[in-house]
């Protein structure tokens, strides 16, 4: 993701933050908030800076720093810190506006790209999973993976443009509020995609918190080392 030439904004300056606070919380952690015209911008940083291997999380279209499954993107950034790999968890201007959202992502992986970010997988649980798929299209060639978790199927329409870019959708086969079969729908959009079904699982995906944190934590290490599809 390098720096846009000539007449073309890059989406920090498209955002326009008119203030950045950046704080760090404890040796591992550190809390941004950009301030803007059209909201405020949160961004908890796991990990180290410099930092090569990102990973963007995003919550639903209430917004969430935490994830679903009790907490699971502060535990993912916990254990990826002491792996030297970033995680950045976004807590959007505007929830459940698909166009800002996506963009409050690609602001977050520039300001990874400015501290050595080069291989991003971006996370998205529910209508997040949309903006994780857009924000992997955006991200082009440092795309290194794409998760979603209880994914809606809106907005993915276009999710064939992720390329080969490796696709993991999770999905609980009693999600009360998006039916797996909405996973299903995006990797035929995709043409290609891994889906897991969580059995017993809802939307929230509580019910399988140990099947999913063990899945992610060794999915997407792999996918930022450069390692299988």
């Amino acid at each position: 993701m390098s720096e846009p030439a000539g007449g073309n904004r890059s989406p920090l300056d498209a955002l326009a933050p008119l203030a950045l606070q950046d704080v760090e919380l404890g040796p591992d952690l550190r809390h941004l908030e950009l301030y803007t015209m059209t909201g405020l911008l949160t961004v908890l940083w796991h990990g180290p800076r410099p930092c090569e291997g990102v990973v963007i999380a995003c919550g639903g279209g209430m917004g969430s720093l935490l994830g679903p499954a009790e907490g699971l993107y502060h535990d993912l950034g916990t254990t990826f810190a002491s792996e030297g790999i970033a995680t950045l968890r976004v807590g959007y201007r505007t929830p459940n506006d698909l166009g800002r959202c996506v963009q409050d992502l690609a602001a977050a992986a520039q300001l990874a790209y400015q501290h050595g970010g080069r291989r991003f997988v971006t996370m998205g649980h529910s209508f997040g999973g949309a903006v994780a798929i857009q924000a992997g299209i955006v991200l082009g060639q440092h795309a290194a993976g794409v998760v979603t978790l209880s994914t809606q199927s809106a907005g993915c329409e276009d999710a064939s443009e992720l390329g080969d870019t490796p696709l993991l959708l999770l999905h609980g086969d009693r999600d009360e509020i998006l039916p797996p079969e909405a996973s299903m729908i995006v990797r035929a959009l995709a043409g290609h995609g891994e889906v897991v079904i969580l059995p017993g699982a809802g939307h929230l995906l509580l019910e399988a918190t140990g099947e999913l944190r063990g899945v992610l934590t060794a999915w997407i290490p792999a996918r930022l080392a450069g390692r299988g599809g």
